[in-house]
């Protein structure tokens, strides 16, 4: 266990993500040296003391052996099949106490699975969510599902909802977050049964301040705190945001190029737009969390650099520091509790 006064530090599967070991590592030395955050690299250590003594950084950053890791093409059911790769060691050491939190930049599937197996979903939770934020103005949107449960129930929805609350009070400090379900209209007779009968749940849930339906026009307008969906749609849409911006991004970088007068034109909004670029870059967030479980999970993006995946465990830290598994915990129960009355 950790000596009593000294932070936990954050478990970093060093094995899982398009660009590991190499940009791994260099975010653990990011994330120790830049950003305070202590780090525990978990994988094979020749490699990993290799890359660390490429950073002076061998006394530094502690490793756990793990000598088997989860490909990035490989789905759920490897989570059985490696029962000792990097990301199942790195949840293990959350469980064990010796770790505050697991950051994976691998296969989605993977983390997802292997986190239910290995920390398990909190006491009342049915399946647990991922939830990424939308980058919108003056604080970013809460979207959930993002790929956790494909195929969900309308009372899973409303759970969702529950959990993309406590995130939203825990991480970005609302009072009373503003609800959202995302389905093709917005009148409360639009979308197909399983966002009817999620609407009619929702609208009957205590402890949620729910709006109704939003559309997918609205996931960057603020009209809501949270959207909630199910994994496979919020997935669908996630992605159609993310391309989006990165395709509006490059037409503009094109466009400012064209001409001698675009360019200075750029020049004088150089500020407001590296400004832009930082807010709508993936890298700066630190990546997707996955809510429901017995420790906090945090899903970088998996072809992060280093900027990523020090801001992914500075990231994860700080949920773990504002105790973002205990307030889901007490959300979670009290809600049970109101239906038991009921």
């Amino acid at each position: 266990m950790q000596p009593a006064g000294r932070a936990l530090p954050v478990a970093l599967d060093a094995m899982g993500g398009d660009n590991a070991p190499v940009e791994i590592v260099a975010g653990a030395v990011q994330a120790v040296r830049e950003r305070g955050v202590p780090v525990v690299l978990v994988g094979q250590p020749r490699l990993l003391h290799q890359e660390l003594a490429e950073h002076d950084a061998v006394a530094e950053i502690p490793i756990v052996r793990a000598e088997e890791a989860l490909a990035m093409d490989e789905g759920a059911l490897a989570s059985l099949r490696r029962p000792r790769s990097s990301i199942a060691v790195a949840c293990h050491l959350v469980r064990r106490g010796d770790a505050c939190a697991v950051v994976s930049a691998g296969s989605t599937a993977g983390v997802v699975a292997t986190g239910r197996l290995r920390l398990r979903a909190q006491q009342g939770v049915v399946r647990p969510a991922i939830a990424v934020g939308l980058p919108t103005l003056p604080q970013p949107t809460v979207l959930l599902d993002a790929g956790a449960t494909a195929d969900a129930k309308p009372e899973m929805l409303v759970q969702f909802a529950h959990l993309g609350v406590a995130y939203a009070e825990t991480a970005l400090g609302l009072r009373r977050p503003r609800v959202g379900l995302l389905t093709i209209g917005a009148e409360a007779e639009k979308g197909n049964k399983l966002a009817k009968r999620a609407h009619e749940l929702l609208v009957a849930t205590p402890g949620i301040d729910f709006t109704g339906n939003i559309e997918g026009h609205d996931l960057l307008t603020r009209k809501v705190d949270v959207v909630v969906t199910d994994g496979f749609t919020g997935n669908v849409a996630l992605k159609t945001v993310e391309g989006t911006v990165r395709y509006a991004f490059d037409q503009l970088r094109e466009t400012i190029a064209e001409s001698r007068v675009a360019r200075l034109g750029g020049m004088l909004q150089r500020a407001r737009l590296r400004e832009l670029a930082g807010r709508l870059d993936p890298e700066a967030h630190g990546g997707a969390v996955l809510l429901g479980l017995n420790g906090t999970v945090v899903i970088a993006h998996g072809s992060s650099r280093a900027r990523g995946v020090a801001a992914a465990c500075e990231l994860a830290a700080r949920l773990s520091a504002q105790g973002i598994v205990a307030r889901i915990g007490e959300r979670i129960a009290s809600t049970n509790k109101s239906h038991r009355r009921r």
